[in-house]
């Protein structure tokens, strides 16, 4: 267990990393990356769950939370169930996000940088967990 989840934690950082050092390159390009993080046993999905709790308790972030930087993005959240948790943060322009959440105690993630990424989450059931982190150039 520790294993996976340093190897979540290390994965999260990097793409984290990656979002900021990218948006000082200049891009010649158009196109996007995106790295999905979700737990494969009850376990760490419990762990990672429990982290993006406090981070949502760290920014002060209700049920469901959107925070957008930019022109032009679209977000939407919708839950059906109790005690789920779920934020979308957009940072750039022309970004497209919603995250549906179908049971109770679910948590979800989605963090989009750059510009003109796109990102459609569905969680069914109860007690799951992930992320998604997205950047656009």
């Amino acid at each position: 267990m520790t294993r996976n989840v340093f190897k979540i934690l290390t994965v999260a950082v990097l793409a984290g990393s990656l979002g900021q050092a990218a948006l000082s390159a200049p891009a010649y390009a158009g196109g996007w990356i995106s790295f999905n993080l979700a737990p494969d046993n009850a376990e760490d999905a419990g762990l990672f769950s429990t982290g993006l709790h406090v981070y949502s308790l760290y920014r002060g972030l209700k049920d469901a939370d959107i925070r957008q930087l930019g022109r032009g993005n679209a977000a939407g959240i919708a839950q059906a169930g109790r005690s789920n948790v779920g934020f979308i943060q957009q940072r750039g322009n022309g970004h497209s996000a919603t995250l549906r959440q179908n049971g109770n105690n679910n948590a979800y993630g989605i963090f989009q940088y750059g510009r003109n990424t796109e990102t459609d989450v569905v969680q069914d059931g109860d007690n799951g967990s992930g992320a998604t982190f997205s950047y656009g150039w």
